[in-house]
């Protein structure tokens, strides 16, 4: 069965989505058509259009014996859950914070904290993400 124009661009979006979701590690293409249930030539087809269009890359890698693409989104979207978390959104001394004034952000402990429990999160969450078993 052969795309037509509107079913290759909806379809684009989902396997742009879909390399998004696996953020900074990417994904290989045999696993991103299995996921989609795509043909391997559709699949290809929609990897080389994100590629034009400079939203992924494709890096051809060795894999079990067999030579491979492995997709990447050329930007990943930024996580905005730690800045929505920063104290000074609810500062009640915000309006009197200054680098000079007696509140300043160089001092500031509210921030201190902000910043060593963002990294915290940040890298246990690195040291959690699952490792895919072959």
């Amino acid at each position: 069965m052969k795309l037509n124009e509107a079913q290759i661009e909806d379809l684009t979006g989902k396997v742009f989505r879909t390399i998004i979701s696996n953020g900074k590690d990417g994904i290989l293409q045999s696993e991103l058509w299995k996921e989609l249930d795509l043909t391997s030539r559709d699949g290809s087809r929609v990897a080389i259009r994100l590629e034009k269009r400079s939203l992924i890359r494709r890096e051809k890698i060795l894999e079990s014996g067999r030579w491979t693409y492995k997709l990447y989104a050329v930007k990943l979207p930024v996580d905005t859950v730690s800045i929505e978390q920063a104290p000074c959104l609810t500062c009640p001394v915000e309006h009197m914070c200054s680098l000079d004034g007696s509140y300043s952000p160089t001092s500031c402990n509210l921030i201190e904290d902000w910043l060593i429990t963002s990294f915290n999160n940040a890298t246990e969450q690195k040291n959690q993400k699952p490792v895919n078993k072959k």
